[in-house]
């Protein structure tokens, strides 16, 4: 009860006050249990208003970032989307309430097993799961309704955009190693089309198509 009470104020104090409106999204942020996808030691503090580290030097986003990275891809049930970065399985979660099917890559084994065994858990059995290099994308599974990049990128992976259905939606920071800008692309029949979403952080998408180092 504690944790659904604290459900509904993140709802309503960070995200509906910031101007997510999309029902769908609010509804998915109700239910998702977001204190389970964070440490024991940090499960009190799941519902605030900032990032949290989940080991690996990664972290689970601001639950207003997910809110509007989920929101900008205009998500119907019959979608599939990608996502770059399963980290700590948050994100993949709360899509996996809105569409239909959610195809997760992530590069860190701990994290990949970690999160499996979640999903497992709390039965989001339409969420496919891959241990691999994201930036690469998931070919075989392509072309994608939407595609969502959790990490920062040097700039647009070409390789996702392919992979991206006419029609298709994705957003992905893009910036340097410190900050970033939320880039929304839109592909129609004519080309693709970009948005600036504002200002973010995140941290680095690493891979082929990413940053090098780690």
């Amino acid at each position: 009860m504690k944790y659904q009470r604290l459900r509904n104020e993140m709802v309503t104090k960070q995200i509906i006050a910031r101007g997510i409106s999309d029902p769908r999204v609010l509804s998915a942020m109700r239910k998702v249990p977001r204190h389970l996808f964070v440490s024991e030691a940090m499960m009190d503090q799941a519902y605030g208003d900032y990032p949290l580290p989940i080991g690996e030097q990664q972290t689970i986003s601001q639950p207003y970032i997910v809110a509007e990275m989920t929101q900008a891809l205009q998500l119907t049930p019959e979608d599939r989307v990608l996502e770059i970065g399963t980290g700590s399985g948050y994100q993949a979660a709360i899509l996996s309430h809105i569409a239909f099917r959610v195809y997760t890559i992530e590069r860190i084994y701990s994290l990949y097993v970690r999160t499996r065994k979640l999903f497992d858990q709390l039965r989001y059995h339409n969420i496919v799961t891959r241990y691999s290099d994201g930036t690469t994308g998931w070919k075989e599974e392509s072309p994608f309704d939407a595609i969502i990049v959790t990490a920062g990128a040097p700039e647009i992976p070409s390789v996702l955009v392919s992979q991206l259905a006419v029609g298709g939606r994705m957003v992905i920071p893009v910036g340097d190693r410190h900050s970033q800008d939320l880039i929304k692309l839109v592909r129609d029949p004519h080309g693709i089309h970009q948005a600036n979403l504002g200002g973010c952080r995140f941290v680095k998408l690493i891979g082929e198509h990413g940053w090098r180092d780690q």
